[in-house]
Formats: C-alpha cells, structure tokens, sequence
C-alpha cells in the first residue's frame, strides 16, 4: 500500500479539475521565492555583523548556487518520487535553513547564516523549485508555456509578499524603522517567517496531484503537438542531452539572462537609495515589490506568449531588449526616478520570463521523456549566475567606493558588464537549431527506461 507521500497515492480521478493544481505549486513557489526579497535583509545584516556587501550577497549567491546544484542532482528524485513527496521535503530544507539561520543571527555567527539560509534553505529552494514544474505540463500539455508560466509565477512573486512583510516584522520586533531598530528585529523576524512557511507548503502538498494515465484536455488532440517550427515530436534522454549543442547553448542564454538580472534583484532595496539619497528604506523595500511584481508578471505573460511567438523569439526579445534596457540606467537612470523604476522593471520582466519559458523550451528541443531531469541539469546556470551576478556586482561597489565614488556612478562598470553578458546571450540564442536524430530515443527504449525506473 503507498504512502501518503508517494506518487501512487496523489494520482487524481478523471474529473479533477487541473486549476487546482497551479494553486499548490504557487504555495511552495511564493514561500521559497522570498530569496528576492533577501536584499531587504542586507543592511540590517550589513549592520548586525558588522561586515560589507560580499560578505552578506555570498549568502544570497551561496542558496542560488545550492538551488541549481539541488535540483540538477535532485531532478531525477523528484520525477520518480512524485511533487507532494519532493515538496515536502522541500518544505523541510526551507524552514530548517530558517531556523538554522534564526540561531546564528542570535549569536552572532554569520557562518551559521551561510550554513541555515544559504546551504540547506538552497537545497529547499532546488528542490521546491523543479517540484511542480513537470507536473504542471503534464497537466497542461495543450499549453506547457501557460504551464510553466504558472508553475514559476509564484517564485518571481514571492518577493511581492515577503519583502514589505519582512521590513514590517524587522520594524516591528526592532520598535521602528531606523536601521538599528531594524537589526534588533532580524532573529524573530526570520523564526517568524520559518513558522509561516512551513504551514503554508504543507497545505500546498496536501492539495498536489499527478493527472490519471488515461486523462487528456478536453478538445485537445495529442496529434497536433510538435507541428509549429522549433518543436519536436522527438524525445531525448538527460544523460543524451549533455551531449548536444542545444544544451550548452540555452545553458549559456540562462546564464547570461540570469547573471544581469540577478545582480539587480540582490542589490534592489541598496542600489536605488545610492541613485536616488532621499528614498528611505521602507521606500525601497517598496521598489522591492515593485521588481518582484515585474518578475512575477514576466513570467506568467511572457511565457504565455512563448506559445504563439516561439521560444527562440521571445528570447531574442528578453536579450536585445534587456540590453537596451541596461544602457538606458547606465546612461540616464540617475537624472529620473521614473525611467530608473521602468527600465528595471522591464529587465526583472525578461529575467522572470527567462526561468518560466526555458522549461517549455526544453520540452520543445529534447522533448517530455525527461525534461524535467533535463531542466534540473539546466539549472546549474542558474547556480553559476547566482555567484556571479552578485559576485560581480558588489566586488564593483566595493572597488568603486574605495575609488572614492558615490551614488550611481558606484554602479555604472557592473551595469556595462551586464550588457556584454546580455550580448554574448543573444548571439548563442541565434545559434539554436533543431536536436540531431542521432541524438533521439526509440520508444522502445523509453518504455524499457520508464519500466525500471
């Protein structure tokens, strides 16, 4: 008899409506997409421990890089042990890595933050991530950029949510909004929201299912798929997809896309109070939200119109436009807060878009064989952004300042970098073509694999 927890025991009857589904994967995906909002955290960590932008971002960029690394090694797990089993576990890492970094925050140990947030809330992070992603375009095969658009939703909007909540908790439990009030509010802000959390993935678990083998949208006709330019019928294994182009060359486009958004997004609260002296820090938790609004926006509308534009397509818009985007605050974002709020809400809108159309468009490449093991492998780009975006950006804040520059002119160099990345993104998305046959599996072979799994 399965467990609980076990695939075999979530498998829903013919007549279960599939919009349920979306509801528990934004569960897990609003909790574990509070890492945007960790920059509302950095300088009252900034203060507390009494150390400098890199000390701090290595915490944001340690849970990245333990995200892409958890769902590479962990992506085959979740497909065999179904969403509600991984989302669980999940689950446990998260709050766990929020205890973990409650009690070094508490004692003064930053390497208990980097450890509890950083190492075990990152595994948390990679698996909660990927958990729903394949479910849902199962459960959406008539429209996996739809799909993978509302699995990732919730992670971009995570930050919608948890930033003002956390710049309230921190204000509250510190007796103001000073930032030494902000400080003192930090240990019972970060157990607080452990508590939140936990309660609200295990309400997402108890509602996941996997569709009947038998089910199917109604009106849609399998026969139809993979007819559109850039799409297969085709299927492709994980471990035979490393060895194609197609998965080197989109590694190098999530990189790239990644790399220019992350820096932005771990610098946000930080980086529009050095354009711009007079936005206070509740403020600026607000353009928080607003980035996170964007994210979450991207991901859901951009994704949506990669079902009739084409992936390819909308890459080449995140990565040209995005670029046009970075040299727009490089060259004017300072002299108005309008253009500063827009053109980085533009490119947190394609850097969302980016994570939510990749899924569909790896499906399209290698086809659904393994694409969600395949999309875990993919995310290690994600990791390596994940250092170096932030890496890349607060060495340049700390190298600028002991230059002796103030305000924007801090963050002008990591902006032209950004733009070279974006560049080099939109040239290897050029270079996509359809995956060589030599390269497909028999359905033979897929029966055979799926059988002894």
């Amino acid at each position: 008899m399965p467990s609980f927890l076990d695939r075999e025991a979530i498998v829903a009857p013919r007549t279960f409506n599939r919009w349920l589904i979306p509801a528990a994967a934004l569960a897990i995906h609003l909790c574990i997409g509070q890492v945007y909002a960790f920059s509302v955290f950095k300088i009252p960590m900034m203060g507390h421990f009494g150390t400098g932008d890199v000390a701090v971002g290595w915490i944001f960029s340690v849970a990245i890089a333990m995200l892409g690394l958890a769902a590479a090694f962990g992506g085959t797990w979740v497909e065999r042990s179904g969403p509600r089993k991984s989302m669980v576990a999940a689950g446990t890492f998260w709050v766990v890595g929020f205890l973990v970094a409650t009690l070094g925050i508490a004692i003064g140990q930053l390497w208990l933050v980097y450890l509890g947030y950083g190492v075990i809330g990152g595994i948390g992070l990679g698996i909660g991530y990927i958990s729903p992603v394949s479910t849902l375009m199962k459960w959406f095969p008539d429209r996996p950029g739809l799909a993978t658009g509302l699995a990732i939703m919730g992670f971009g909007g995570g930050a919608l949510i948890a930033s003002p909540l956390s710049n309230s908790l921190m204000a509250f439990f510190g007796g103001g909004s000073e930032p030494e009030q902000l400080q003192s509010g930090l240990m019972q802000t970060f157990l607080t929201l452990a508590v939140v959390y936990a309660v609200v993935i295990a309400l997402g678990a108890l509602v996941i299912r996997v569709p009947h083998p038998e089910w199917k949208p109604a009106g849609w006709d399998p026969s139809t798929a993979g007819t559109k330019p850039m799409q297969t019928t085709a299927n492709v294994s994980a471990d035979s997809s490393l060895k194609t182009p197609q998965f080197w060359l989109l590694w190098i486009v999530l990189f790239c896309n990644v790399t220019a958004g992350i820096g932005i997004l771990e610098n946000a609260a930080p980086m529009i109070q050095a354009y711009f002296d007079w936005i206070t820090p509740a403020a600026a938790a607000g353009f928080v939200g607003l980035l996170s609004i964007a994210n979450m926006a991207g991901r859901f509308v951009w994704s949506t119109t990669s079902d009739y534009w084409g992936r390819k397509n909308n890459y080449m818009m995140y990565l040209g436009i995005g670029l046009a985007m970075y040299l727009v605050i490089a060259l004017m974002g300072g002299a108005n807060l309008v253009v500063f709020i827009v053109a980085t809400m533009v490119i947190i809108s394609f850097y969302g878009g980016g994570f939510s159309t990749v899924p569909a468009y790896l499906k399209d490449m290698f086809g659904v064989f393994q694409v969600g093991a395949i999309h875990g492998r993919l995310l290690t780009a994600w990791s390596a952004a994940g250092v170096a975006g932030p890496l890349i950006v607060n060495s340049l804040l700390e190298s600028q300042a002991a230059a002796g520059k103030t305000g924007a002119d801090l963050y002008t160099l990591s902006l032209y970098i950004m733009v070279g990345l974006l560049a080099v993104g939109f040239i290897a998305n050029l270079l996509v073509r359809p995956v060589a046959a030599k390269h497909h599996v028999s359905k033979d072979e897929i029966r055979e694999k799926e059988s002894t799994a």
